[in-house]
């Protein structure tokens, strides 16, 4: 099933359960579809394109939390935190970091990097395979520690 699809049942299912937590994660994403759908650029949203959005969506609500946080604004930061929540249940299953450590080694062993010259080259690899598993700064993180270990 399509995300768009998955989401116009689920707005349905949350609106006749006047969940408001729901109802707002779920139209933040429909919006953003529909943003895509109408931007001009005549793409059809793909598995990945439907990744990379609801990545984009819940990395813009971990950037507002954290300022949210800072600024003792709890009310703000509960419902970025919400919304992260109903966002994520959309995304594949995120990757630990002990299930990202050997992969991140195997991929350093098939380029030969050897050094943080070569953290692009990895990267560029890793961010590919791992699209939608990990987040990019997981990702980085593990690909740096390696590289200076």
């Amino acid at each position: 099933m399509k995300l768009e699809d998955k989401i116009n049942t689920d707005l349905k299912a949350a609106m006749k359960a006047k969940d408001q937590v729901a109802l707002r994660g779920i139209r933040a994403i429909k919006s953003a579809i529909l943003l895509v759908k109408t931007d001009g650029s005549g793409q059809d949203l793909n598995e990945e394109s439907e990744i990379k959005l609801l990545q984009k969506l819940v990395k813009q609500r971990k950037d507002s939390l954290a300022i949210y946080e800072k600024q003792n604004r709890e009310d703000l930061a509960q419902t970025e935190r919400e919304e992260i929540i109903i966002i994520e249940k959309y995304l594949p299953e995120q990757l630990s970091e002990a299930d990202l450590e050997p992969i991140i080694s195997q991929i350093i062993a098939d380029t030969g990097a050897s050094s943080m010259r070569d953290m692009g080259k990895v990267m560029g690899l890793a961010s590919k395979q791992l699209a939608g598993k990990a987040d990019g700064k997981m990702i980085s993180g593990i690909v740096k520690r390696l590289l200076q270990g």
